[in-house]
């Protein structure tokens, strides 16, 4: 608590899950935080969590792509709060779909949010951390980093993300800065039940399947991500720079995910499929497709399925 009491952390995409989770564990740990999300008013939940719990909370809505608006909320956090030591770069958005329907639009919004409003509000926030001689930067990026069957834009971002992790690593370390990346495999958020949603799939069996090729057999929360956040803020991290964790459940390897190619005849209904994948029902099963790896092994996390507008609806790991 003592290390970071005059200490300030700032999350972006704050006023709900991983980024709520975060804001809120961080707060636990005895920084200031600046909770910033697109609209102010959607952080009001937040902030009161945290000031109920007896910490110190401001709310600052910007548009992370936006480098005015940047600007603006830095300056407005570094007036109220202090300067910022710590920067958890969380916001994004998805916008899925197969490369040849993706618009460009699609593709500059994923990008602009994730990757531009990262280096827009490490640049906004690193001067600070210069200035004070410590600093931390976090970026959220994801397992779908390695590729992800109708997300080329989400997968580019956070990929790209790990290449800005490292840079910022080299660059800032003789600051006394750290830059590491945490990459989220499934992990229970709003984003993750309006894909369950877009799909026609309760959020409980979206879970329970994602859940069946995950070592630990079980989904992710924010509280799992926030645990290591915690961890690479702290003076105790001081040597650990330039990593990504990934926060998945497991190797990635033991989750079908990368190398799958699309199989154009359904499941059978109720059929246990090679390997240990639990019996699905039938309800889960009609009228869907499936990816499936070369090990014959079909993970939940490729099952995809055309939406109202024909678009193939992939499952996003955060």
């Amino acid at each position: 608590m003592s290390e970071a009491s005059e200490r300030v952390a700032v999350v972006t995409g704050a006023a709900r899950g991983i980024g709520a989770g975060t804001a809120k564990r961080l707060a636990r740990d005895g920084f200031a935080v600046a909770v910033l999300d697109l609209k102010e008013d959607d952080c009001a939940a937040t902030v009161e969590a945290i000031t109920q719990a007896g910490g110190r909370a401001l709310a600052v809505g910007a548009d992370v792509s936006d480098a005015d608006q940047v600007q603006a909320g830095v300056d407005k956090i570094a007036g109220a709060l202090g300067a910022p030591a710590v920067l958890v770069n969380n916001a994004g958005v998805i916008r899925d779909n197969m490369l040849f329907k993706m618009t460009v639009d699609d593709w500059d919004t994923v990008l602009g949010i994730h990757l531009r409003g990262s280096f827009l509000m490490s640049k906004a926030c690193q001067k600070y951390m210069v200035d004070g001689k410590w600093g931390r930067i976090v970026n959220l990026s994801s397992s779908s980093a390695l590729g992800n069957r109708g997300q080329a834009n989400y997968s580019s971002a956070k990929a790209g993300l790990q290449g800005f992790t490292k840079t910022l690593a080299i660059e800032l370390g003789q600051f006394g800065i750290t830059a590491n990346a945490v990459a989220p495999g499934f992990i229970a958020t709003d984003m993750t039940a309006a894909t369950a949603a877009r799909i026609g799939m309760g959020f409980e069996d979206f879970q329970k399947a994602a859940a069946a090729s995950i070592p630990v057999r079980r989904v992710g929360t924010p509280d799992d991500v926030a645990h290591v956040i915690s961890f690479l803020v702290s003076e105790g991290a001081g040597f650990v720079s330039g990593q990504v964790i990934y926060v998945a459940g497991g190797p990635l390897c033991c989750q079908a995910r990368a190398g799958t190619r699309r199989c154009r005849t359904p499941i059978a209904s109720g059929r246990r499929l090679p390997g240990s994948w639990p019996r699905m029902t039938p309800a889960a099963l009609s009228g869907w497709s499936s990816c499936a790896p070369v090990s014959t092994r079909v993970s939940p996390s490729c099952i995809t399925r055309p939406d109202s507008a024909g678009r193939d609806c992939p499952v996003p790991f955060r």
